[in-house]
């Protein structure tokens, strides 16, 4: 939509209550001069303040602790009257919506409108800022049947004129026909081939969230599937923990990768032809350990899970298990604070 553009980046930032902030780049960010290393990038709460920066490296590991974790157990709150997120200096947020219910995943379609995804109300809508003031003044349905806890959604073909929106399920791949500025889905979904093991909740069926994106030249399309346990080998594992490479009518599925226990966000990083995840890792080795990561994805490549960890450090839950992997554990780009869900 002409003019409905700020003339600041902006981002946009999901939190798990009912709403979203956008954040906007107001000047030249001032970089925070704290840079936590070693033991202190380890950290917790009481150290994390907007743009403290923290460096983990394989070095900063400590040893696996069979000790109990401290059970901090999620409650919602009423947010306060006039108060913000806290950001950065040289940032701005604002609440940009509100009122949904568990929205997971944002895209923007090439015209500027925003997809939400509503994984547990089963809904995906559009919001359109029309008038340009930076506010949303239409809020629409675009699909609410054929969705099973959906998460990513994808528009396919990648450029500025797709023909569908493709919607990861928690145990496959629909689309449905679209056409940039479409609020409403032209028609009924349309299943593919692609079939993905279901999950619910960690405990019982596991992780659920299901990535996808497409290859820039449209060629292959990825999608993500986490474990169905924290730390488990056993046969109900089988094509879990990994990305999956498809054509884009879901024919010809491939292992791209495995050994990574929940690939929560994959994408390709801009002008590339380079695959990235953001991985949550497993817990209960202590409080520290093992760190989550974000990385570029190789083909073929194995990441550790469940036997080892950022490389070749073993589980000691699957000590002996597997020595033939031990060389073959890839090393992610970039370590996160460990059970941060990154």
């Amino acid at each position: 939509m002409k003019g409905s553009r700020s003339t600041h980046p902006v981002f946009c930032a999901t939190f798990f209550a009912a709403v979203f902030y956008s954040v906007a780049l107001t000047g030249a960010a001032v970089e925070n001069g704290a840079l936590l290393t070693g033991k202190a990038a380890m950290g917790d709460w009481t150290s994390d303040a907007p743009g403290v920066r923290r460096k983990i490296t394989v070095q900063d590991l400590p040893a696996p602790s069979s000790n109990a974790l401290a059970i901090n157990r999620p409650h919602v709150v009423d947010r306060p009257t006039d108060t913000q997120p806290k950001v950065p200096p040289g940032f701005k947020i604002e609440l940009y919506a509100s009122g949904f219910r568990d929205p997971r995943f944002l895209l923007t379609a090439p015209n500027g409108d925003i997809f939400v995804v509503e994984s547990r109300a089963n809904q995906i809508k559009v919001l359109r800022d029309s008038n340009a003031d930076g506010k949303p003044d239409r809020t629409e349905i675009f699909a609410e049947h054929d969705l099973n806890k959906p998460f990513g959604i994808a528009f396919y073909p990648p450029g500025g004129d797709p023909q569908f929106l493709y919607v990861a399920n928690t145990d496959g791949v629909i689309r449905f026909p679209y056409r940039n500025g479409n609020l409403k889905a032209r028609g009924p979904a349309q299943k593919l081939a692609a079939h993905l093991s279901s999950g619910g909740l960690l405990r019982g069926g596991g992780h659920w969230t299901r990535c996808i994106v497409f290859s820039p030249d449209g060629k292959k399309m990825y999608v993500s599937i986490g474990s169905r346990s924290n730390v488990s080998d056993n046969a109900a594992e089988e094509n879990r923990a990994r990305i999956f490479e498809f054509n884009p009518d879901g024919s010809e599925q491939k292992v791209y990768a495995w050994g990574i226990r929940n690939a929560v966000g994959i994408a390709f990083r801009p002008g590339t032809n380079e695959l990235w995840m953001s991985t949550n890792e497993r817990d209960e080795m202590g409080e520290d350990l093992p760190p989550d990561y974000i990385s570029s994805v190789r083909r073929g490549g194995f990441y550790g899970w469940p036997w080892y960890y950022i490389g070749n450090h073993q589980d000691p839950r699957k000590k002996g298990k597997h020595p033939e992997l031990a060389g073959k554990v890839i090393v992610p780009d970039l370590l996160v604070q460990a059970h941060s869900a990154s």
